[in-house]
Parts: C-alpha cells; structure tokens; sequence
C-alpha cells in the first residue's frame, strides 16, 4: 500500500474514513513503517462479541502490531463516546504515538473539539425515551427537545434524538447549552495530523458488497449465531451491520440472500451517512482518495 512519505512520525495521527474504504489498512501500513499503536475510533469495534462484522483487526493483525481499545467491551455494557475519550486520555499520556482510525465522526470530533461533560441518563428515564420513540416515532421526541437544540442535532437519526431528549429531560438543560459549555479539547487539531480517506461512490458500494461475502465466508453467520440467545435488538451493540439482518435469517424470517441484500444497502447507506458528515465536518482535513492507496 503506497502511504504519504510527508507524515510527521512524532505527532499523534487521525485517519477517519467511511466504512470499506482501506483506512484500516492505511493505519496498518503507516504503523509497520513509523512505529505506533494503532487505536480504534469505531463505536461497534469497542464490543468482544463482534469481531467479523464490525470488520475488527483478526487476531494475526492484533499480534503484528500494537493495537488498544479493540474488543474490549461486553455487548451488554454501555459505553459512550464519553467512556471512550477518558479512555483515550491514559493512552495520550503513555510513551507511545497514536494511530487513531475509525468511521465514527462524533468520536473524532469529540477529540479535537471538546466534549460536554454531560451526567449519564437515568435507566427509568432512558427506558420511557425507548418507549416513546418505538410507540409514538422520532417526532414525538422532538416535539418535545428546544428549538436551539432541534437546530442542531440530525433530526433523521434515532440515537441523536433520543438522547437531545434524554439529556433535557435528565438535567433541564438542552444539550446545544451543554455543548455550547464544552471544555477544551484533549487533542487539538493543530497538535496532530488529520488525515480524511475519501471513496468514490461506485467504487466503495463494489468494495461494500465484496466485503460482506467475505465477512460470511469468515463466519458471521456463525459469529451472530452466538449472539443469539441473548440478543436484544435495543443494545448499542446490536446495531453491527448486518447482525439483524442475520438474526433474521436465522429465526427463518427471511432467506440468507435477503439478508446479505438487507445488509449491503443498510452498509452503502452507513457510508453514505459517513461522506456527508466528514464532508460537512473535516474540511480542515488533509483528504486522501481511498482509489490511490
């Protein structure tokens, strides 16, 4: 893999991505050159019970290089963005250089910008805010969220929503008030190099579909298989790409077909989610064409 010659080896370095672009691979072959530890910033690589399908580092990868806070999170336990940066923190403060990839932007923005320091929800309120958003939909939370927040936040994704509310409702404080409160960032972005790996659309969906073969051919449905007994559809955990689809197949819902198709579009509309967020978000970013690498 051809990797930037440019890339200072003493300072900290981001490379963000959407999902399938090689970014992985990129870090990968940047810390096999210049030394580092490579550290995941994907929500869905935090948890132990998904290796295949959040496309995790296999085992010979992990042994060939350094590799820190991949798969480290039972599938029942709820982790944050917040539990992620004070966990990132210790790692700031260690003797090595970070090679910090991932997909997931709020964690990368959360890194550079500063993140509110916002006290954890309630299980009863966060239970009536799983209710009203499976029962009455997404208007109905944010209805009831204030307008200065509502402005902000995408009103198309659930998890967003629901926790705009969830936070008002906990504290009495909209969320655009606590993020306006944000203290400074642990890595600035003048103390670092940001790089932005960009995919062409026709060329990442190719890659998207090849990708979940693979992944079957791996084992995923065996690697869901094992999920399945204890599978709620509620937990930030079960969100993984392709998981509910395979529950599916396997609760005889739907054939495997349906469900790789189910999961390939679910995937290209992940990514697409992912290019318009890096787009509006790292324009500041150093941005590398996944096609070249």
């Amino acid at each position: 893999m051809e990797i930037p010659q440019d890339i200072d080896p003493r300072r900290p370095l981001l490379i963000a991505g959407p999902t399938a672009s090689g970014k992985s691979a990129l870090a990968m072959a940047i810390a096999q050159a210049q030394g580092g530890v490579i550290v995941n910033a994907d929500a869905l690589q935090v948890y132990a019970n998904w290796r295949i399908l959040s496309a995790r580092p296999d085992p010979a990868d992990e042994a060939a290089l350094p590799h820190a806070l991949y798969g480290h999170v039972p599938p029942e336990t709820e982790y944050s963005t917040g539990h992620w940066l004070r966990e990132l923190a210790a790692l700031l403060h260690g003797p090595e250089r970070l090679i910090i990839v991932g997909g997931t932007g709020l964690y990368f923005s959360a890194l550079t910008e500063g993140l509110a320091d916002i006290p954890a929800t309630p299980a009863e309120l966060r239970a009536k805010a799983d209710r009203l958003r499976q029962t009455e939909g997404l208007d109905r939370l944010l209805s009831d969220i204030d307008d200065e927040t509502r402005a902000r936040i995408d009103a198309r994704n659930p998890m967003r929503v629901q926790r705009a509310w969830e936070v008002l409702h906990a504290t009495g404080r909209g969320l655009a008030t606590w993020q306006d409160a944000t203290p400074p960032p642990l890595l600035p972005p003048d103390a670092c190099t940001q790089l932005l790996v960009e995919a062409g659309k026709d060329w990442l969906n190719a890659r998207i579909a090849r990708r979940f073969d693979a992944m079957l051919a791996a084992g995923a449905l065996d690697e869901v298989r094992a999920n399945l007994a204890g599978w709620d559809a509620a937990r930030p955990a079960s969100k993984a790409i392709g998981a509910p689809e395979l529950v599916a197949h396997l609760r005889r819902e739907i054939t495997l077909d349906e469900a790789r198709e189910a999961a390939t579009i679910a995937t290209r509309q992940y990514a697409k989610r992912q290019r318009t967020w890096f787009r509006a978000r790292m324009k500041t970013w150093r941005h590398i064409a996944a096609e070249t690498l």
